[in-house]
């Protein structure tokens, strides 16, 4: 084995030394015997190698084009890895057919059969497919072959994309480790990029030469930069909980378009812009300013809505709850209304911006100043702050200013209260855009919280039977995702039935609700509950767990160290307060012992607190996280704080009969 290692080794290690793709079809026998891969034993599939190439050229047609070529070899040990050979390639359609491409598909499985003999599989053609997801993207797909645990899977393809300004990114890192993965660049001094590498790992090859006169249009020559970028042993990224996108943490190189010259004028046109020429675009643009002047649209349409109301907040609410429950979300993300705001009052139905812009609109037509704020989402990942550019915002929520209160409002959910951003809107910063008014950024991680309020009133009966009432208090962002959760049932009695059936040795006779469509108002719960929590029933002895519901078993932070930070979206307070009452002939024969864990910087805490006497005792906690984003050298306060939750939520009460 440490043979076909060092043979391994020595083959990466002269790929590396040259700046150029490797060939295709030629695995060495020895990688299909390798069992493991010894920087990280733990890997279920390793990238052998891994090289890419971008080069903007003239295509047949005379149209300017960027070429990305992939090629990459994978080893895979065992079956939890076999979805690396199920290939998904975004194609992104464009307007007006000016639409991406993707060419020479090709692809091998390497393996060994039960003879020990070499086999190769080729990827039929026949099995490559594209699928349209929607007007603007479609996906290329195509499963490898003959995939077994030890295989070698290989394959390659190439994308033509018209879109200059979208020049391919490359990421070094992915859920798997890599030997060594390389990216060449060719970029004709007709056009200026800043590239932006991101991550924290280090590049281990990074070489920029001059190719001369590379690229030609008639009389029109230029040299080009010839750049190439390289990296060794590159470590899985592992994700964990309360992160937002992969993306922004991931090591990863990519450019931004400074810059293009015209082929026959000479003249430089600048691309990247300030955020005053972003200004004038939108203002200017039918999809974004254009409806925000369709003020005299909305007037019409929610003066009814807003009559009698003088109070601008109680008006505001109206207009909200108005645009909340007249256009559905079709589920498509977007800052701009592609077809207008009339359309999508008038069909019931709308993207994002259609829903956001439409309550921009009415708010201002109701006498209420209101923005846009356009953003990233979590999942789109984080904006370059450095290069202005539409290209980093996919989503749009309107923002007004009442009372000296700020409110950021989001109408694409029908449950979503007034003020309440959803998760995937809680991403750092957004920029807020009006029609008279220079363009900001707006603070996206609002004052808004969650939390909920457990609390469990018990009297132990002679027969072992625990009868009491179950209450849950969710406030805030709590009180949405629970209405949410309850709503995905016809009735509510089916909700009851569920969560019964979800809780151990728990009955529900009898359940209630407060608030429940009331959206700007705390959500209650009460139940009747009946427990029968002992097994073996002792008169004399009897063990009970006080965490009856959401009892933590496994802590989410299970790195040694995270390099990335932690994001809740927001702050939560959770209190669990349990009331037993016991006969007389009983008593707690373990009382939990009191404790006070709090993170430096008033970061969070965790206390429990006991207090009992004569049959009677009141047993509480509190997990409180006070800040919406802890950084890395938080984390390993924020591990801790979990792993004494999750020991104190393990302990089991004993109560036994006085002797």
């Amino acid at each position: 084995m440490k043979k076909i290692l060092f043979l391994l080794v020595l083959f990466l290690a002269a790929l590396e030394a040259s700046a150029q793709d490797f060939p295709f079809g030629e695995v060495d026998n020895n990688v299909l015997d390798i069992k493991k891969y010894d920087k990280d034993t733990s890997a279920h599939a390793v990238v052998l190698r891994e090289y890419g190439t971008s080069r903007i050229i003239l295509d047949n047609d005379d149209y300017t084009k960027v070429v990305f070529q992939y090629h990459v070899r994978i080893k895979i040990f065992d079956k939890s890895q076999f979805d690396k050979g199920t290939i998904t390639i975004p194609i992104y359609n464009g307007d007006n057919d000016v639409y991406e491409e993707v060419r020479d598909v090709t692809g091998r499985t390497f393996y060994k059969d039960e003879n020990g003999m070499v086999q190769q599989a080729e990827l039929d053609s026949k099995q490559v497919f594209r699928t349209k997801d929607n007007k603007y993207w479609s996906t290329l797909k195509f499963a490898m072959p003959a995939l077994r645990e030890g295989c070698v899977i290989e394959y390659k393809y190439t994308i033509y994309s018209p879109h200059i300004d979208n020049f391919h990114s490359w990421e070094f890192q992915s859920d798997i480790p890599k030997m060594y993965s390389e990216y060449e660049v060719h970029i004709p001094g007709f056009w200026t990029y800043n590239a932006s590498l991101k991550g924290s790992l280090k590049l281990t090859k990074n070489v920029a030469v001059v190719e001369r006169e590379c690229f030609t249009f008639g009389t029109a020559k230029a040299d080009c930069s010839h750049m190439t970028y390289g990296m060794s042993d590159i470590p899985a990224f592992v994700s964990e909980e309360y992160m937002t996108s992969e993306k922004n943490f991931m090591s990863s190189i990519s450019f931004e378009l400074v810059s293009y010259q015209n082929f026959q004028t000479g003249a430089t046109t600048k691309y990247t812009k300030e955020w005053k020429d972003l200004d004038y675009q939108l203002k200017t643009e039918f999809w974004f300013g254009g409806q925000l002047r369709r003020k005299d649209l909305l007037r019409e349409r929610i003066a009814p809505v807003i009559a009698g109301k003088t109070d601008s907040l109680e008006k505001a609410k109206a207009v909200y709850a108005f645009i909340q429950k007249n256009i559905k979300w079709n589920n498509f993300f977007a800052f701009g209304s592609d077809d207008g705001l009339k359309k999508a009052l008038d069909s019931h139905s709308g993207n994002v911006a259609d829903i956001n812009l439409n309550l921009v609109t009415a708010l201002n037509a109701a006498g209420i100043p209101a923005q846009a704020v356009m953003l990233s989402t979590r999942e789109n990942g984080a904006i370059n702050y450095l290069y202005p550019g539409l290209g980093n915002f996919n989503y749009v929520i309107a923002k007004t200013d009442i009372g000296g209160k700020t409110y950021l409002l989001d109408a694409t959910d029908q449950l979503l209260p007034f003020g309440i951003l959803p998760m995937r809107c809680l991403n750092d910063k957004g920029r807020a855009f009006s029609l008279d008014k220079p363009s900001y950024w707006v603070d996206m991680n609002t004052r808004q919280r969650q939390g909920t309020t457990y609390t469990l009133d018990l009297t132990l009966a002679d027969n072992g039977k625990l009868k009491g009432t179950f209450s849950r208090y969710s406030t805030g962002y709590s009180a949405y995702e629970m209405r949410k959760e309850i709503k995905k049932f016809n009735t509510e009695d089916e909700f009851v039935e569920n969560l019964e059936g979800k809780l151990d040795k728990v009955k529900i006779l009898k359940s209630s609700f407060d608030n429940l469509d009331s959206l700007n108002k705390p959500l209650g719960e009460t139940y009747e509950i009946e427990i029968s929590a002992f097994d073996n029933l002792d008169h004399n002895k009897l063990v009970f767990n006080p965490f009856v519901f959401n009892r933590m078993l496994t802590n989410p932070f299970k790195l040694a160290e995270r390099d990335y930070p932690v994001d809740w979206g927001m702050p939560s307070d959770e209190r669990y307060i349990l009331t037993m009452h016991l006969p007389q002939q009983f008593q707690v024969d373990n009382p939990p012992q009191n404790l006070a864990f709090a993170m430096p910087d008033n970061g969070g805490k965790f206390i429990i607190n006991y207090q009992g006497d004569n049959g009677l005792f009141v047993f509480s906690n509190v997990i409180q996280f006070n800040k919406s984003v802890y950084g890395p050298d938080e984390y390993p306060y924020l591990k801790e704080l979990y792993n004494k939750i999750i020991l104190s939520e393990k302990n089991e009460l004993v109560f036994r009969k006085k002797s």
